[in-house]
């Protein structure tokens, strides 16, 4: 059986658990989502991308 969790709900998992169990304050979340959003608008963008899927696609064991 394969699961399936996107991306964005893993991440906002371990946004959530940072903030809580970590004592990351929320304004210090938002700035770094605020940053991530602005830096998906610059030349780095395509970078990030393929960095993001080949770190998944090692995860999960498609990476070739």
């Amino acid at each position: 059986m394969t699961v399936s969790l996107p991306l964005v709900f893993v991440l906002g998992v371990i946004a959530w658990a940072a903030i809580k169990f970590l004592g990351i304050r929320l304004w210090v979340a938002v700035v770094f989502a605020l940053f991530g959003f602005l830096l998906s608008h610059t030349i780095l963008a395509p970078a990030i991308d393929s960095g993001t899927r080949s770190g998944v696609g090692v995860v999960n064991g498609t990476h070739r």
